[in-house]
């Protein structure tokens, strides 16, 4: 029996933590609709209370919050990748050390 085959799980690996630098970068490619649109209100509503000549603290609270749960939600998902992963590991080496155990010499 070979090694297991993880090649799908390992690209997935990969892809989010390319995503998970890019949101630390402050990049929106890797962001969900529902984060995309959070952000652009918060620079929006940013943008119009300082042209108004205010603080834009609350805006600026929101972004942060955003872009919090933007890498919160791609932690938890690389997690969830490598437990994966970890799983079918585990789960070969069982077999495997089941298979040679049952020799008969």
């Amino acid at each position: 029996m070979g090694k297991p085959d993880t090649r799908r799980l390992d690209r997935a690996i990969q892809l989010a933590n390319r995503k998970l630098a890019a949101v630390q970068n402050r990049e929106m490619w890797p962001l969900d609709g529902r984060e995309r649109r959070a952000i652009l209100a918060g620079l929006a509503g940013g943008g119009y209370k300082v042209i108004r000549g205010k603080s834009p603290a609350r805006a600026e609270r929101k972004l942060e919050t955003a872009w919090g749960s933007a890498e919160t939600r791609l932690i938890a998902e690389l997690a969830a990748l490598t437990t994966e992963r970890q799983r079918i590991v585990n789960e070969a080496a069982k077999t495997k050390a089941a298979k040679k155990s049952s020799g008969w010499w």
